[in-house]
């Protein structure tokens, strides 16, 4: 890997997946007995947290909050 001018450097896609990495995903860099490890940051949120934190935050939410499962589904089919 080469270390880029910002100090960042690229994790190759087939360990991005193996350690079921996503882009936003939170890491730290830690030195154990002179070597550098990446490591998931403790209490990270997951990807599956962060889109469900967006969700809750967009405009859409906010036009649907407090209506039925069935009032929805009637605004989203336009009937």
């Amino acid at each position: 890997m080469l270390l880029n001018s910002k100090g960042q450097v690229t994790i190759p896609a087939v360990l991005r997946a193996k350690y079921n990495l996503h882009e936003g995903d939170e890491v730290d860099v830690i030195e154990v007995n002179g070597t550098l490890r990446i490591v998931r940051a403790e209490g990270a949120d997951t990807p599956g947290q962060r889109l469900v934190r967006r969700m809750r935050s967009s405009r859409v939410s906010k036009d649907v909050e407090g209506l039925s499962t069935d009032e929805i589904m009637e605004l989203l089919r336009g009937d």
